[in-house]
């Protein structure tokens, strides 16, 4: 059964249906900021950036649905049906895409909605985690999913709702946030600043510093052989001394953080595990990549025993016979000319 009785949001309005045509809900989705575009704006999800999302609302692409997401949609139904027999709360789905009654550019499409007790009603958020971040669910809900949810608070009017993690397969954790007034105040004035300018006024965001911005501007354009552009003076030589000076920076932790650890590598000498009070602190065991060049040249008989082919392509003939096709195919490398 899908809920779609009038006043069943108190501060929404239902604009498109679940069933709608794909195309639809591109659509509407371009019209407005929607809970995963939070995280996002907010530098907050590790599949895009603001960037992404300017990108998008103006019609350009800019997501690329991961494996991962599209992993989690299919495993929805499975998190909602464990999460409403564990709480004992019918879960229904939910009718399709919300749009604030009052400021129509903040969107929500909500997994699905637990019905309580007294018949009042909490979306409910679903997601699917790797077994390596259990720990962040333990105690709360990380800050990403907590944001999406409030943002879906914020459109829709609901005093609170759940998030519903499925941990490595096979442990389902759960959280219930009560509507947090000041926070979805702060969230409300800050992602409408950003939606006025950058996608009302056009202006586009500055690029943030994660991978999966540099991924999007390495194919954002297709790139004209040997073009040249003017840059701006000023921001250019602004932007390579601050690189200058961190790339400088890095080196030294670099070295400092090889000196550390040479010193906890000391103490150990001949041994793989290093105990305190007799629990494991720390560990230097001989299960690291396998050098073949030294294996090979040490060993070999061995090593040509071992040795097999495999398919690879042909980088070199495939550059001679196709060069567009091969520099298509090729990651744009950021250099900077010698300064010495």
């Amino acid at each position: 059964m899908i809920l779609s009785a009038p006043g069943e949001f108190p501060t929404a309005r239902l604009v498109l249906a679940a069933d709608a045509p794909e195309e639809q809900w591109h659509a509407v989705r371009r019209s407005g900021i929607g809970g995963s575009d939070v995280a996002a704006v907010l530098g907050m999800n590790r599949y895009a950036g603001p960037l992404h999302v300017w990108e998008e609302k103006h019609g350009r692409g800019g997501y690329v649905d991961s494996e991962a997401a599209e992993c989690g949609r299919e495993l929805e139904d499975t998190i909602a049906r464990l999460f409403g027999r564990r709480t004992g709360l019918p879960i229904t789905p939910a009718p399709g895409t919300l749009q604030h009654i009052d400021r129509p550019w903040m969107l929500a499409n909500l997994d699905r909605i637990a019905v309580e007790a007294d018949g009042t009603r909490a979306p409910v958020e679903c997601k699917n985690r790797s077994e390596h971040q259990a720990r962040d669910w333990d105690d709360d809900v990380p800050d990403a999913p907590a944001l999406q949810l409030h943002w879906y608070l914020a459109v829709t009017g609901y005093t609170h709702g759940y998030v519903a993690a499925l941990i490595g397969g096979n442990r389902l954790r759960w959280h219930r946030l009560e509507r947090d007034e000041e926070l979805i105040e702060h969230l409300v004035t800050y992602i409408g600043d950003w939606w006025q300018r950058h996608i009302v006024d056009g202006v586009p965001p500055p690029p943030d510093g994660s991978q999966a911005t540099t991924e999007l501007l390495a194919h954002l354009w297709d790139v004209r052989e040997n073009a040249t552009a003017e840059v701006d003076p000023v921001d250019t030589m602004l932007l390579k001394t601050r690189r200058r000076e961190l790339k400088e920076q890095l080196a030294v932790v670099d070295e400092e953080l090889t000196e550390v650890e040479n010193q906890l590598r000391a103490q150990l000498a001949d041994s793989e595990v290093g105990l305190i009070g007799g629990r494991i602190a720390y560990t230097w065991r001989q299960n690291g990549q396998f050098t073949t060049a030294r294996f090979r040249e040490e060993q070999p008989e061995l090593a040509a025993a071992y040795t097999h082919l495999v398919p690879a392509v042909d980088t070199e003939r495939l550059a001679a016979d196709h060069p567009h096709l091969f520099r298509t195919y090729r990651a744009r490398v950021l250099r900077m000319p010698s300064e010495g």
